[in-house]
């Protein structure tokens, strides 16, 4: 029977008989798997994919979480990792060669970035940089070693939306596959493989665990072949994520879609008064209105996420410290998804190679959590009452 995504992560990975009638899957704590014979351990090596043949390649918690993650995405098979970044590397490693061209969007997550001007640099792998905002015109850089062309959207800091159907058509022309890192709205909030996506990576640390108590990675797909790849490339750099982070994603993603639905009601709330506030000169948050992406969002997102950028209008930088310190319900730290409220100052930390970042004032990157929205506002309010009278003290 099809099912919609809000029952498929609710049902995902569950077998009641299997699991002597426990609504979630417990934790199975395993390296070493047993079994009956040499025959019977010698032919468990072509199934290595699909149940358990050593801790490495999953235990009955983590194969359980890939079950439950690949219903969500509306995916054949999915492969979990120990981290968002663990999937982002495992799955470009598993396809690029050397000699090998990829198309990585100039707005992605930072540590991706820096991998592949490293790690891929030196395995001779070269990694051009796109405007995000490319759509159909990605189709001039496309070279005929072009493997993949890689989405991130909203971009990583300044939230732009890409056009993922049209890079998808220009990729396909050329006979190369598209990896998205999808973790901002998520599988509910993004149907990434129905947009044309071939490969959607989780920081399943984010959303779907959404406790902020662990770290997995996750990367969702149809073909078999190019599973067993990533899965096989994952495990021979031991990316494998444990059976208790397993269970926290598995018990995260029950309860998804009624979070995410929060996040964005709150998120919107928050946003749509920052946007009154003369201290702000932007909200970077596509589900407003006013947000340069919003039409791409509206046609093909489902839902958001809570994270969102505010450029506020130039201010010294110890005034901008002064405001952020003194927050008391959001919490200064990195990484999002989880229920608490968080900030973080990224002035300065927005680097852009194809497209220059120009902004000169300072930026904030906030995730609204699950609190109540009139208690972010009124700690916001506060926060922006300091940064003015930082000023007018003449700080920073």
């Amino acid at each position: 029977m099809a099912i919609k995504k809000d029952t498929a992560v609710t049902r995902g990975g569950r077998d009641s008989v299997r699991f002597e009638g426990a609504v979630n899957p417990p934790v199975y704590r395993a390296s070493t798997i047993a079994f009956e014979s040499v025959e019977d351990l010698d032919a468990a090596w072509a199934r290595r994919f699909d149940r358990p043949y050593y801790g490495r390649y999953g235990t009955v918690s983590t194969l359980a979480l890939e079950q439950a993650l690949a219903a969500a995405e509306g995916a054949e098979h999915a492969v979990v990792t120990a981290s968002g970044m663990g999937a982002i590397a495992g799955t470009l490693l598993a396809i690029l060669r050397p000699g090998d061209h990829l198309l990585m969007a100039d707005t992605v997550y930072q540590p991706a970035r820096d991998f592949c001007d490293t790690h891929l640099a030196r395995f001779g792998v070269a990694t051009t940089y796109y405007d995000p905002r490319a759509g159909e015109g990605l189709r001039h850089l496309i070279r005929p070693e072009t493997r993949v062309v890689y989405c991130e959207s909203p971009g990583s800091l300044t939230f732009e939306v890409q056009d993922i159907p049209a890079l998808s058509r220009v990729a396909r022309e050329a006979g190369a596959l598209v990896v998205m890192d999808n973790t901002w709205a998520s599988p509910l909030g993004f149907p990434a493989l129905e947009r044309g996506v071939d490969i959607a990576i989780q920081s399943c640390t984010k959303y779907i665990v959404g406790h902020s108590d662990a770290m997995l990675g996750s990367a969702a797909l149809n073909d078999r072949g190019l599973y067993e790849r990533i899965k096989e490339t994952l495990c021979s750099f031991g990316y494998a994520c444990g059976s208790e982070e397993a269970f926290l994603g598995l018990r995260g993603l029950r309860t998804l879609s009624v979070r995410l639905e929060r996040h964005m009601r709150n998120a919107l709330e928050v946003a749509r008064w920052l946007e009154t506030r003369d201290e702000v000169e932007r909200v970077l948050y596509p589900p407003l209105e006013s947000d340069p992406g919003h039409a791409l969002w509206g046609r093909d997102f489902t839902g958001a996420g809570g994270l969102m950028g505010v450029m506020l209008k130039p201010a010294p930088a110890a005034a901008v410290r002064h405001m952020v310190d003194g927050l008391s319900l959001f919490s200064l730290g990195f990484s999002w998804g989880g229920y608490e409220s968080l900030a973080l100052v990224t002035t300065g930390h927005i680097r852009r190679t194809a497209v220059p970042w120009t902004y000169s004032g300072p930026v904030l990157r906030l995730h609204i959590g699950l609190e109540d929205p009139q208690d972010l506002i009124l700690d916001l309010e506060r926060g922006l009452a300091r940064l003015r009278d930082a000023q007018a003290h003449g700080k920073g």
